[in-house]
């Protein structure tokens, strides 16, 4: 008899210690699902300060040294130009001249591929970076003045950049966060609770692109450097208790 009576009570001990165990897991579990996750977006516009712009030239002649002479003159006359119009030395950047073999390909009387030495192409390209944006953005717009000086040059787009990106990120950082602290306090007050601890933030990436723009959205980033006017963007998530 007694010992079925210690047995029973041993039996109720465990129950009971087990119902109290379950209900702190229920209590704890409850818990951890009172969160909220939100995001904010923080945004801001602004102007390229830097510019970087580039110009091919070339020259063909049957004559290596005759065709290098003709693209080392031409060099100086562009070199001049550029001087001309305000662009000091020191910002234009020649590169190696570049050697190509041409050749005309066809077929013989017997349907045989046949190549015959066409003569030499030699090319340079010409760089400027500056942060006289207007300057050199209209110089790209007016290639056709070297052409008129009888030099074979191509022009390719400038691309636009900006010097204090890092300033304007985290201004966004603090935009964005301020953002998504506000929308959960909306929440939480609009569901009779009140906003506790932050549990969790993380940021997203940086997205450049031109105003009222069509281009997407990368899960890399984006960074539009066709553009001079931009636009940047950054999200941050946050997930607080709720209590």
């Amino acid at each position: 008899m007694n010992k079925n009576i210690i047995a029973i009570a041993i039996a109720s001990a465990g129950f009971i210690i087990g119902l109290a165990f379950l209900g702190s897991a229920i209590k704890n579990r409850n818990k951890s699902e009172n969160t909220i996750s939100v995001t904010g977006l923080g945004s801001n516009k602004f102007t390229s300060d830097l510019i970087a712009w580039s110009g091919n030239f070339s020259r063909n002649s049957f004559e290596l040294k005759t065709a290098y002479d003709e693209l080392a003159n031409d060099k100086k006359v562009i070199e001049n130009y550029l001087v001309s119009k305000g662009i000091a030395k020191d910002q234009m950047v020649f590169s190696a001249v570049d050697i190509q073999k041409q050749f005309n390909y066809g077929t013989d009387a017997n349907g045989r591929s046949t190549q015959t030495f066409a003569g030499y192409q030699l090319s340079q390209t010409v760089s400027i970076d500056s942060k006289d944006v207007a300057k050199v953005e209209n110089l790209s717009r007016n290639i056709t003045e070297i052409i008129n000086l009888g030099i074979e040059f191509t022009s390719s787009p400038p691309n636009y950049f900006y010097t204090k990106l890092g300033s304007v990120k985290q201004q966004m950082i603090a935009d964005a966060t301020k953002d998504a602290k506000q929308r959960a306090e909306k929440i939480a007050e609009n569901a009779g609770a009140k906003l506790g601890n932050l549990k969790k933030a993380t940021m997203g990436v940086t997205q450049i692109t031109a105003p009222n723009s069509t281009e997407e959205y990368s899960y890399g980033g984006t960074f539009n450097t066709s553009s001079k006017d931009k636009e940047a963007s950054i999200t941050i998530k946050l997930e607080y208790e709720v209590d």
